[in-house]
């Protein structure tokens, strides 16, 4: 642990916490500032100039990053029994109607993300008061309410993830691992940079973002310059 604290102040010395780094090199210095001896997760945070209070400031919406995130996701299905093995085949741990529902109630949330077809979402009222604070809710604005399981299901364990703010309109999200190398890291950041920007919500008048960093696992933040 030692080495570990003594590598992240070491990290910090060489990052000027108050400057605003282009992309490109911000992801170099990420890479540069891993301190744990795992795969370290690497992750980005928005400071957005919202209103979360107002339904039309909120920000929310789902991204395939190019290289995907790195993450093994765990995917339960609600569907129709005739479509139980197209899911399970596209990668769904889990899947099924009534008998699915039953277990969920019994308080089963051993997944990342729920995946339901439109004409499921009725027996969903069963379950939401479980699924609902766990924030694994099936909705269609974050493209898990779908007729079509095999393509939604592929596309998530791809890395297809979603982002909104929070309480604080601040967006907190991942876009890979610090194995991944610069190229496709700086690729997966540009990609989310751009749909942060185009998800700007039609009641926001002033200033959207007010600033942005990235930091990996247990690394230093780096300001990072979104206009560019």
């Amino acid at each position: 642990m030692a080495t570990q604290s003594k590598a992240l102040r070491a990290a910090y010395e060489k990052i000027d916490t108050e400057k605003v780094y282009p992309l490109k090199e911000a992801v170099k210095m990420m890479i540069a500032s891993k301190s744990v001896k795992f795969d370290a997760t690497a992750e980005m945070h928005v400071n957005l100039g919202t209103d979360p209070k107002h339904a039309d400031q909120q920000v929310r919406a789902t991204i395939s990053l190019p290289n995907g995130t790195g993450k093994t996701v765990r995917i339960a299905v609600f569907c129709e029994d005739d479509k139980v093995k197209e899911a399970k085949a596209a990668g769904a741990i889990e899947a099924g109607s009534d008998s699915l529902i039953e277990k969920v109630s019994k308080g089963w949330t051993d997944f990342d993300v729920a995946v339901a077809t439109p004409t499921m979402m009725k027996s969903m009222a069963k379950v939401a008061r479980v699924l609902g604070p766990k924030g694994l809710m099936p909705n269609p604005k974050a493209g898990t309410v779908s007729p079509n399981i095999e393509k939604t299901v592929k596309e998530l364990v791809g890395g297809r993830i979603e982002f909104r703010n929070d309480k604080s309109a601040i967006i907190h999200t991942i876009f890979g691992r610090i194995s991944f190398g610069e190229e496709k890291l700086l690729e997966n950041l540009d990609t989310m940079v751009t749909a942060i920007k185009n998800a700007k919500p039609s009641g926001v008048k002033g200033t959207y973002i007010k600033s942005a960093s990235i930091h990996c696992t247990m690394g230093p933040g780096i300001l990072i310059d979104i206009a560019d």
